[in-house]
């Protein structure tokens, strides 16, 4: 059902607006963490959110733009590119960029089933690997052959036999700690997710939910892929050890966790890979680091829709979605990692995000088969 992955990343979160200036704390990985915003289960087989929508014009004012019509980019709450790459993009093709930003990944995935004959955009991006199964099924990306840069098709869909989706970014979901407080307390971490049941660490760990985050449904799918048939057994005895479910990443990244932006009590927290290159110390050094046995990969996915009005165009958009100047953008812009290789990445992330060699990974079709009732048990368990 589960396994590891076993080729190594090149450079994952679905995986939702963040804030364009950069702050000094790792409240700028909300790129990603706004994802938290998944709805609680429907009947059907995934998870829905609001069907809200907003849409915004291209940030370029650049009047002999647009030459060649509009294309219409459909996206996550999250996704944020700088204005002078948009507008770089509208000058060298003459298309007028529109981007309309419909939810979360899970209810963009959504809202791309449910439009299929009549797609909402010309092109999507944001549909990640855990959701990326329901897309394939019901054909909402249409074939395409373009010529990829090194390193994207490593991070291919399993599935996807038409290439109808190209891997833009990835970033993994991990467990966190606070090196710095575990230090204090002449305690040593943990580094493994069987350690989180040791009474040595409890009411210790802070996580988000996995029917309310995105992350935390990664977290959820760790588990599942680590514990196969025993993942219930083992997140009662998180639950025993004082475990806290926030509902979102911020809140329990930005307030429960003692290195995050607040008071908080617990030194160890559910986040990403890319974490610790936001606690950098100043000294050369950072003050958390992420356990890279405990980490599930996400990936990032964008393709021209089925029964697009402007095809031709987004053709372009995925083109330069993996273009060199896109995807040395994606780090400072949506805390997530490029998927071409050879991209560089700022000095912080190269010393201090460090990526997993081996995630766990469910595949995409038992995720699909299995949403439903994986999330309806955890709700069970942690509200029981």
């Amino acid at each position: 059902m589960s396994s590891r992955a076993h080729r190594p990343t090149t450079s994952i979160p679905s995986t939702t607006s963040p804030s364009k200036a950069r702050p000094s704390t790792p409240r700028t990985l909300r790129g990603l963490a706004l994802a938290s915003t998944l709805a609680l289960l429907a009947s059907g087989c995934s998870l829905l959110g609001s069907s809200d929508d907003s849409e915004s014009d291209s940030a370029s004012a650049d009047p002999g733009a647009g030459s060649g019509g509009t294309v219409t980019l459909v996206t996550h709450d999250s996704f944020y590119l700088p204005k002078k790459l948009i507008k770089q993009f509208e000058t060298e093709t003459g298309y007028t960029l529109k981007v309309r930003s419909v939810g979360d990944g899970g209810t963009l995935t959504s809202q791309l089933v449910l439009s299929q004959d009549d797609p909402i955009g010309d092109v999507a991006f944001g549909v990640d690997n855990t959701f990326g199964s329901r897309a394939l099924d019901a054909d909402v990306f249409a074939p395409n052959d373009l010529d990829l840069p090194d390193g994207v098709a490593d991070h291919a869909l399993d599935g996807d036999d038409d290439a109808t989706m190209d891997a833009v970014d990835t970033a993994s979901v991990c467990v966190n700690v606070d090196d710095d407080w575990f230090a204090q307390h002449d305690i040593d971490p943990p580094t493994s997710l069987d350690d989180l049941t040791d009474p040595t660490y409890k009411n210790l760990f802070v996580t988000s939910g996995a029917t309310t985050s995105s992350p935390g449904f990664a977290f959820l799918l760790t588990t599942i892929a680590a514990y196969g048939d025993d993942w219930k057994s083992y997140w009662q005895d998180l639950l025993d050890n004082g475990m806290k479910v926030d509902r979102g990443w911020e809140d329990a990244y930005e307030v429960d966790f003692t290195a995050g932006g607040g008071n908080g009590s617990r030194p160890i927290v559910l986040s990403y890979d890319s974490s610790p290159a936001f606690t950098t110390d100043g000294n050369g050094g950072t003050t958390t680091s992420a356990l890279l046995d405990t980490c599930f990969q996400q990936t990032e996915y964008a393709g021209v829709l089925t029964n697009a009005d402007n095809p031709e165009g987004g053709t372009a958009v995925v083109q330069w979605l993996l273009s060199d100047e896109v995807q040395a953008a994606l780090p400072e812009s949506m805390y997530v990692f490029p998927t071409v290789d050879g991209t560089a990445l700022p000095k912080a992330w190269a010393k201090f995000a460090v990526q997993p060699t081996d995630p766990w990974t469910v595949s995409p079709a038992e995720i699909a088969k299995n949403r439903n009732t994986w999330l309806t048990d955890w709700q069970d368990l942690v509200s029981g």
